[in-house]
């Protein structure tokens, strides 16, 4: 009969950690850290908050006073009770016209931003997806354009516009801004990455057209970056001065033209009308960007989530 001899088991020695773990962990709290936001950090993002905003707030502030307040130092920081007379006497200047002058500035941005979008994304998606000859060279003239300064076609431009009779009409500050060669670069810089070749691949074997595809399957992936377009180019049309105050008259003017008026249309200004008019044309930016500022910058963060 055979006896078992029970086996001795000898305890693993402790092993002190590597120096390539120690090197990782420092790697890894090093990297923690920088993304740790100091209190030097949040110090300049509320200035740089304050910097922005104050302007805008003090346009409103001054809104609300009398012309005492533009001189004062220092300055009023808190509203008066004037702003609703003297909305009241901006709304009511004919020599402003500033109702029509909004109105104007309504519906030439929202053509442009529109047309611009619209024809961005064909383009974009066209120049990232599509093969046909001529693209590259094609895409470099819609980059030199993007180099030439507006100012540089002023005079070319209201030549044209004197020959078409649209002089002091809005077809004059609308058509000639339908397309922008930025829109079709920033839309086909997207499309490269946020669009596979595979998706537009199975679009074609379902029997999808180029046009379909660029309806169904495109254009709700370039949401993200059209929405983001189409903001940036509606403020822009906007506050855009020098070619309607070159091409437009008092009698047909945007708001921009509108604030130029009261501004020099007086030999003594009234800087309390001025500013008036100021944080009225603001009101539409600020209504526009709180109501699509949000999805915006969701179809931002879902598309990198995407991506």
């Amino acid at each position: 009969m055979s006896t078992m001899t029970p086996t001795t088991r000898t305890a693993a020695p402790h092993r002190a950690p590597s120096a390539p773990n120690k090197r990782s962990g420092r790697v890894r709290s090093a990297s923690a850290a920088l993304w740790q936001a100091s209190p030097l950090t949040y110090l300049a993002l509320i200035i740089t908050i304050v910097l922005s905003v104050f302007p805008i707030v003090w346009s409103f502030i001054v809104a609300s006073r009398d012309n005492s307040a533009v001189t004062a130092i220092p300055p009023p920081l808190t509203p008066g009770p004037n702003f609703f007379s003297n909305a009241s006497r901006v709304l009511e200047n004919t020599d402003a016209n500033f109702i029509y002058g909004l109105v104007n500035s309504a519906i030439v941005a929202g053509c442009v931003t529109v047309s611009v979008v619209f024809f961005s994304t064909l383009a974009g998606f066209a120049f990232a997806k599509l093969k046909f000859r001529g693209k590259n060279a094609l895409l470099l003239i819609i980059i030199m354009t993007m180099m030439i300064p507006t100012q540089i076609n002023i005079i070319p431009l209201y030549l044209l516009m004197v020959k078409f009779d649209w002089t002091n009409t809005l077809q004059a500050v609308i058509v000639p801004f339908l397309v922008k060669g930025f829109g079709v670069f920033m839309i086909r810089q997207y499309a490269e990455s946020a669009i596979s070749d595979e998706l537009i691949e199975a679009a074609r074997m379902d029997g999808a057209s180029t046009w379909r595809t660029y309806w169904s399957v495109v254009l709700p992936a370039l949401r993200p970056a059209a929405a983001v377009l189409g903001l940036l180019t509606f403020m822009e049309t906007w506050n855009d001065f020098l070619w309607p105050y070159v091409v437009l008259n008092g009698d047909t003017p945007t708001v921009q033209v509108s604030l130029n008026i009261l501004a020099t249309g007086y030999y003594k200004t009234d800087y309390v009308q001025v500013f008036t008019g100021t944080a009225l044309a603001i009101v539409p930016l600020l209504i526009v960007f709180i109501a699509f500022g949000r999805q915006i910058i969701g179809g931002i963060m879902e598309g990198s989530v995407k991506a």
